[in-house]
């Protein structure tokens, strides 16, 4: 009884004390040290203080997110003078009744520059530089007072919604210019430390951008979390967001081509485990809990081969709430959702602008669209929508997403593939954890005759139950096949049902099918086409080079060595540096159909040094490199000996099975039967043609090109519902 009384009698005291502690400590110091001054009865206080904040914690998280926004705090940007209320009017204010319930707000720029009010990093106060001469007021809230995270908490709080700050782990938005010219961007933290940035300029590692920083070093990481601590001990956030995949590079190893060590996925986990514990001592210090959500990608290997241990992480309990998906997607929805069910963490499926490119009937960006996808996403289980990159506050779906019964009855449009953003593009070979499949108008498919394509499309919508209730859905399946004039020149059947009606419209085929045979989920679609309709193709594509190339062709992302100009009447593609990255083409997914002709004639003329074509069917690649006095093949050991700087001339090159033969001017001159072996770089199935290497140099002008797959080319599948 007289522990009982003096425990009660010193509670108050004793929680001061540890508020006090738990402001310098970590909390196994903190038990340690209250322990140590009152006893095994002041240690029981305060686990159960703990106890109490993990269970408000837990509670917290599985809140109803309708909607939650992800806003990059480019508001900060005006057309007029700084005020708060033009500030919360640009994104904030029109969605005071909409379902958006949570807004995750993001002050942080490429790593050490920030928007918020900051002693750790920069202030982001420069008004130099801004497209179209915005103003930047992020200056001019700090000299008031505030900023705009601190706006936006209080606007939260007062309106009755959840407000997150967003760390972008390792944004990398200050990569395109040079360190003698920096961004506004461009940090103290990057300049004092350049040796811990992946690259430089003229030296530009394989995965990722060169200003991206490392997170071997231990000075990185406490960085970071002084952010994150200052962050809570200054705002009163309902949680933190650490961004992993804006942008998804944190390791020298990983961005030079390898894959994280043990040692340093170890270093990212024990980052997030020192961030647990400083949300737990602020948490108890302002009593009330600081949530923690981490966007992710959709795949638990991708994240190790990164340097997140997915797994080791929701199993320690250091995530609060799980965001998956960006401009790629590796798995269905389903696949995170039954991740965060094992661990028992909410989990948001993200909807972002898709930047696919060569759309033309059906836009991925269509509110339809967003339907479908919130559809599949609520489907699937998900415990709310998380949208990224949209930032109009008065656009439609900030009131339709976040509701899938009002989604019911509004029509959509499913896509097999809405990102066709690269896995490997941070990540070596990061695409051998992709099972989604990937069908857009810049990655075709070939379509065969023998055998049929074969791909799973998802719906969200439940139509048996849309007709029990009386509605009459109508669904049209449309499929873009340039080159097919007819219906009945294709095969095609969904959920094993053939499709037989329908027409032609434009390069688009529509044909409806029953909404009975359309189940909510996985269906399965197949296409083929009549082996006649195949033999009887001319050209696919025949391009004459008077302007710049645009869609369906994609232009490399090149640096600032290379170039492309119309001179004379021709395209010139120049590459003049040697840097890692220093190349240029232009290339076009042609879906060749490797047991078929395929065939590519460009017509060129070589100014410098080297340039090339490159053909691959998806089994087989060859470069065909033009030199000024020689035509060679890469991997076939063929050479010609000839000048390719005195005209323009035609070369013509045809490939089959393990054949490639390679023409000039109509003339047989480099004969490979049995040489094209050499294995398609990523099952690449593509033609490229344009400038050099990394470690060369090469200018030519580009007259005309034209290429037959031997194959016909799916472009996109769209399934469209509609309610009557």
């Amino acid at each position: 009884m007289e522990n009982a009384g003096w425990s009660t009698l010193m509670k108050p005291t004793f929680r001061a004390i540890v508020v006090l502690l738990f402001a310098r400590l970590t909390i196994p110091a903190v038990v340690i040290a209250a322990a140590a001054c009152l006893g095994t009865t002041a240690l029981a206080i305060e686990t159960e203080a703990l106890s109490q904040l993990r269970q408000q914690r837990s509670e917290a998280a599985r809140r109803v997110r309708r909607v939650i926004f992800n806003n990059d705090g480019d508001d900060h940007l005006l057309d007029g003078p700084a005020s708060v209320e033009a500030f919360l009017a640009k994104r904030t204010t029109p969605l005071l009744d909409s379902q958006v319930d949570t807004i995750v707000y993001c002050t942080s720029r490429p790593f050490g520059m920030f928007t918020h009010n900051t002693k750790v990093g920069d202030v982001l106060t420069t008004k130099v530089g801004f497209a179209g001469n915005r103003n930047n007021i992020v200056g001019d809230l700090v000299a008031q007072g505030t900023d705009p995270l601190r706006i936006m908490v209080d606007y939260g709080h007062k309106n009755r919604k959840e407000v997150f700050w967003s760390m972008r782990m390792n944004d990398t938005h200050d990569a395109a210019h040079p360190p003698d010219k920096p961004q506004y961007y461009w940090s103290t933290f990057k300049e004092q430390h350049r040796d811990w940035l992946f690259g430089s300029w003229t030296k530009r590692p394989a995965h990722g951008a060169w200003s991206g920083v490392d997170f071997a070093e231990p000075t990185v990481r406490d960085f970071l979390f002084r952010v994150f601590e200052e962050i809570c001990r200054n705002y009163d956030v309902d949680g933190i967001e650490l961004d992993f995949f804006r942008h998804p590079v944190f390791f020298k190893t990983v961005a030079n081509g390898g894959r994280a060590t043990t040692k340093e996925v170890a270093m990212m986990t024990d980052l997030l485990r020192r961030v647990r514990a400083m949300t737990e001592t602020e948490g108890l210090r302002r009593g009330r809990p600081i949530l923690v959500a981490a966007r992710v990608p959709d795949s638990v290997g991708y994240c190790r081969d990164m340097g997140l241990d997915l797994d080791a992480c929701l199993r320690a309990k250091l995530i609060d709430l799980l965001v998956t998906t960006d401009y790629f997607r590796l798995n269905p929805w389903e696949h995170s959702i039954a991740l965060g069910r094992e661990y028992g963490v909410p989990v948001y499926p993200c909807l972002t602008d898709s930047r696919v490119k060569g759309e033309s009937r059906f836009s991925r960006s269509a509110n339809e669209s967003y339907r479908g996808r919130a559809m599949n996403a609520w489907a699937a289980g998900g415990d709310g929508i998380y949208i990224f990159n949209c930032f109009n506050p008065r656009h439609s779906l900030w009131w339709d997403l976040g509701d899938p019964t009002k989604l019911r009855t509004m029509d959509k449009l499913y896509f097999v593939t809405v990102c066709d953003g690269s896995p490997d593009r941070y990540l070596a070979n990061g695409r051998q954890h992709q099972t989604v499949p990937i069908l857009t108008p810049g990655r075709s498919v070939s379509l065969s005759a023998s055998q049929p394509w074969i791909v799973p499309v998802a719906v969200g919508d439940n139509l048996a139950l849309a007709q029990q209730k009386g509605l009459k859905p109508a669904l049209t399946c449309h499929l873009q096949i340039p080159g097919v004039s007819r219906v009945e020149q294709l095969r095609v059947k969904f959920n094993g049902h053939a499709l037989a009606d329908g027409e032609v419209n434009g390069g688009w085929v529509d044909m409806p099918l029953q909404p009975a045979w359309a189940k909510q989920g996985m269906n399965q679609l197949e296409v083929s086409v009549h082996a006649a309709e195949v033999a009887s193709k001319s050209w696919d594509l025949e391009c004459v080079c008077t302007e710049e190339l645009s869609a369906p062709w994609v232009r490399g992302r090149g640096t600032s060595s290379t170039s492309t100009a119309m001179r004379d009447g021709a395209l010139v593609i120049a590459d003049k540096g040697t840097e890692q990255g220093s190349y240029l083409y232009y290339s076009y997914p042609w879906g060749a159909d490797p047991a078929r002709t395929a065939v590519v004639e460009a017509t060129a003329k070589v100014v410098a040094d080297k340039s090339a074509i490159i053909v691959a069917n998806g089994v087989a690649e060859q470069e065909v490199r033009l030199y000024p006095d020689q035509i060679t093949t890469r991997h076939a050991g063929l050479t010609y000996a000839m000048d390719t700087t005195d005209a323009f001339h035609t070369y013509r090159i045809e490939i089959q099975a393990q054949d490639i033969r390679v023409f000039v001017d109509g003339v047989l001159r480099l004969d490979g039967v049995g040489k094209f072996t050499h294995p398609a770089s990523s099952a690449r199935n593509a033609v490229l043609f344009g400038a050099a290497s990394s470690n060369e140099t090469g200018e030519a002008s580009w007259r005309a090109i034209r290429l037959r797959s031997g194959s016909h080319l799916l472009n996109d599948v769209v399934l469209s519902v509609r309610y009557h």
